[in-house]
């Protein structure tokens, strides 16, 4: 349900936006389950199990085997959600995602809550390097929502693509940047449209962070899908401007700075890029507007970036 308003933030938010996708596509399919590794409370999953015990597996602190339980309902030819912490699927259960779920046929769907900076502790739970890792499993569909609305939707997108998807998922009160709409895999979403000097590709989280300071006269290039990355688009957006500067919510190693240069270099476009995210540290211990002030992308930090000042990665 969207609320016009988040009293705490001024921000319009979007109550469990996974639940309400989770109920969607139980209202439409009859393939559809959900697995999770204690933590049900924590992800926005309990409603589900309390309403459908019989499409729900609870297999405990045991990541590794909450995949090798999704890859088994998946080759018996129903839909599996695995639900976790980003950091947990990505790190803990990597081999047997590579080996379960990716090596073959495989129809599924990875839900990672706690991207980046969302969690206030630090390297134990903070999946800053999650969309690295999984992006680089051969045939892997990888989704950042830039909000709550479009959250839901890539959720119920993913379940029509064929293969494994991993879809990073903000719990709880979720704040809402877009209308709802169906969400699309692949294209990404101009924002705003510039003047030709700096232009602006953000994803995820960073959607949001820069939507809320973006000074006039800059253009803004959202990209929800990571994979297939849309090389063409971003390129040529690139090319259209004097200067282009990428933020995310994640490490600068393999996330969406290093795929904005990869697409511009692969065709010759040499805009000068500008990468901010998370350089090579671990993030704070902390509330996650202390973490991205401290790294270099809270609100000031990332106006001033925008308005064309040299500020230190």
């Amino acid at each position: 349900m969207l609320d016009p308003e988040d009293k705490d933030a001024g921000r319009r938010v979007v109550e469990a936006p996974f639940a309400a996708a989770l109920s969607r596509l139980m209202d439409a399919r009859d393939d559809l389950c959900v697995v999770t590794a204690d933590l049900s409370k924590w992800t926005d999953v309990l409603p589900f199990a309390k309403a459908h015990p019989d499409r729900f597996v609870q297999v405990g602190m045991a990541e590794q085997n909450l995949m090798g339980v999704t890859a088994g309902l998946a080759k018996t030819g129903l839909l599996p959600i695995a639900v976790t912490f980003g950091v947990f699927a990505t790190r803990r259960a990597y081999d047997q995602i590579a080996m379960s779920l990716a090596t073959r046929p495989c129809k599924a769907i990875i839900a990672g809550f706690l991207p980046g900076l969302d969690s206030r502790f630090r390297g134990t739970h903070q999946a800053i390097d999650d969309l690295a890792i999984i992006r680089s499993l051969p045939g892997v569909t990888v989704i950042d929502p830039g909000d709550a609305t479009e959250l839901e939707e890539a959720v119920v997108a993913a379940a029509d693509r064929d293969g494994l998807t991993y879809v990073r998922c903000s719990r709880g009160r979720a704040e809402a940047l877009f209308e709802p709409a169906p969400f699309r895999i692949g294209p990404p979403r101009q924002l705003a449209d510039g003047d030709g000097g700096m232009g602006v590709v953000t994803t995820g989280a960073a959607t949001r962070w820069v939507a809320e300071i973006r000074p006039p006269g800059v253009a803004h290039l959202h990209v929800p899908t990571l994979k297939p990355f849309p090389a063409g688009e971003v390129a040529a957006f690139a090319l259209d401007h004097a200067r282009v500067v990428s933020v995310e919510n994640h490490l600068l190693h393999g996330g969406l700075g290093a795929s904005v240069a990869q697409a511009m270099a692969a065709r010759g476009v040499a805009t000068p890029l500008d990468a901010r995210g998370i350089d090579d540290r671990w993030g704070e211990y902390g509330r996650p507007e202390y973490s991205r002030d401290r790294l270099g992308l809270g609100p000031d930090a990332l106006r001033a970036v925008l308005s064309g000042e040299r500020v230190a990665a």
